[in-house]
């Protein structure tokens, strides 16, 4: 059935995430909640949960000069797929994770929570992250580590706060506390976060200014 992409498997598509982003490869597997792709320019598998799929066509990928000659073993192996199922394999693995703004996030995932998963990165460090919010994944081979750094230089220290099984929950343990939302790109996404109330953030920034946030639009949080 067409519903599943069964007809496009093996197939060169373009998949529209947002008017300005695009992922190009070859589909090599769908389920219910994400499709798999591989884009030979980059080298790179990709896990794209469907819940940001805009539009999904077939394309001749070939008129762009890319021949597309996907690798026969992947780094995620899995008979039925599923993204929950992606992320409890991908866990320990270096990978790429892409939630918002013009980067993406190199590290490891740690824990796999209900809605939402812990992420180690050696930039970053310790990482909260919205699993709706995740884009696409994209894992390296079992002998990359981020940066090229050695095993003494990335350690993977276990966090010692508790785990609540839901984001929102995990974020009610921080309150009191300085926390970074969203990578702080604005001023607005750092400060002491108050009180988490009814689906609510409230935060006060470094010009003492209370601001309310919306737990359904945060896609990451961390403590500086």
């Amino acid at each position: 059935m067409l519903v599943d992409f069964v007809d496009l498997i093996g197939k060169n598509i373009e998949v529209e995430i947002s008017r300005d982003i695009f992922l190009r490869g070859t589909l090599l597997d769908s389920g219910l909640d994400i499709i798999v792709m591989y884009d030979d320019k980059d080298k790179h598998f990709l896990y794209v949960p469907f819940v940001h799929v805009q539009t999904l066509k077939e394309t001749n990928l070939d008129d762009e000069g890319f021949e597309y000659h996907p690798p026969s073993e992947r780094p995620i192996e899995t008979e039925v797929i599923s993204f929950r199922k992606v992320l409890m394999i991908a866990k320990g693995l270096f990978v790429q994770v892409y939630v918002t703004g013009n980067k993406s996030i190199h590290g490891y995932l740690t824990s796999i929570m209900n809605d939402y998963f812990v992420f180690h990165s050696p930039v970053y460090k310790t990482m909260f992250i919205a699993m709706k919010h995740v884009k696409w994944l994209i894992p390296y081979p079992p002998n990359a580590t981020p940066y090229s750094l050695n095993n003494e230089n990335l350690p993977l220290k276990p966090i010692s706060i508790p785990l609540a099984r839901s984001f929102d929950e995990q974020l009610k343990k921080f309150e009191n506390q300085l926390v970074i939302i969203d990578g702080g790109e604005n001023p607005d996404q750092i400060g002491l976060l108050q009180k988490v109330r009814n689906n609510k953030v409230a935060l006060i920034t470094a010009e003492r200014e209370m601001v309310y946030r919306n737990i359904e639009h945060i896609k990451t949080i961390q403590l500086p």
